[in-house]
């Protein structure tokens, strides 16, 4: 590991959507991340993602539902038809592509501090989530010959549907391995359960080219919509994935997923603090 690691984060001012009307924090949270993050003093090498393509899009949704999301024809996964929100999503998308990109190019780990993905089916979005950038990553860099097996560790508090939605459509395609903590885990007190099933999931990284992991702070036990894990128990999630990345030397991207707790003022802060621990996490397994 070098002396200096950095935190490679994949993010540009686009990724960033305003929250006019949207009880979900997630459009802004890209924004509020990076600042806490430089505030912090974190070691960070930003660099800016391109915008996916509809062709991207469309490997993972249909093409109509794309086309008509981006052109506020149809609402998106917020169930609006804001313009702001439809200009970020390709952004919020391409960060996650990108950052697989260079994680692949560079045999790292990458963040993409976005969320908004695992509920996004072929067709249909909801639950904050527009485009499944999971899926879109994965179809893209298999689709350009960059990788050949890829898996997605989600660990959001809650089931990514979406995800399975696209899988089904395709077939179920065997080179992708699908683990989403939130289909079994969703209330109190499984908690040894919840680190047997995240150690089987984990364990087979050296058979991958590639992990994309959801890291949502939701599952904390504080969160309204959550309610599984203790901050310690949180570090320790991210703590094993990112080893077990790290010892495989397989290349690692990752994003925000859900988070809804508010501090006394209304703010995120108590949601930052636990995104704050995972980047710590990727520091202390990974290093440029």
């Amino acid at each position: 590991m070098s002396e200096n690691p950095q935190l490679t984060v994949m993010y540009r001012p686009e990724c960033v959507a305003p929250a006019q009307g949207i009880t979900s924090p997630s459009a802004a949270k890209p924004g509020k991340v990076v600042a806490a993050w430089r505030e912090a003093g974190l070691p960070l090498r930003l660099l800016a993602p391109r915008p996916a393509t509809v062709d991207e899009l469309s490997l993972a949704h249909d093409r109509d539902y794309v086309e008509d999301v981006l052109a506020l024809r149809r609402a998106n996964g917020f169930y609006t038809r804001d313009a702001a929100v439809a200009a970020s999503l390709p952004y919020t998308t391409g960060a996650m592509l990108d950052g697989a990109r260079v994680a692949v190019a560079e045999r790292t780990a990458v963040c993409a501090p976005m969320s908004g993905f695992h509920h996004a089916g072929w067709a249909t979005g909801r639950g904050y989530c527009t485009f499944n950038g999971l899926m879109v990553t994965a179809l893209a860099l298999r689709a350009a010959g960059l990788v050949e097996r890829v898996a997605i560790v989600d660990c959001d508090a809650h089931y990514g549907d979406g995800t399975d939605d696209i899988l089904e459509r395709l077939g179920k395609p065997a080179w992708l391995r699908h683990y989403t903590a939130g289909e079994t885990f969703n209330n109190r007190g499984r908690t040894p359960r919840f680190f047997t099933e995240l150690d089987r999931a984990i364990a087979g990284f050296g058979d991958v080219d590639l992990v994309l992991y959801q890291a949502g702070a939701d599952p904390h036990v504080n969160d309204p919509l959550g309610g599984l894990l203790t901050t310690e128990e949180m570090a320790e999630r991210d703590r094993r994935v990112f080893a077990a990345a790290a010892a495989a030397k397989v290349p690692l991207v990752w994003c925000l997923a859900g988070g809804y707790q508010r501090d006394d003022d209304g703010g995120i802060g108590p949601v930052l603090a636990l995104h704050h621990n995972t980047a710590l996490a990727h520091l202390a397994a990974f290093a440029r």
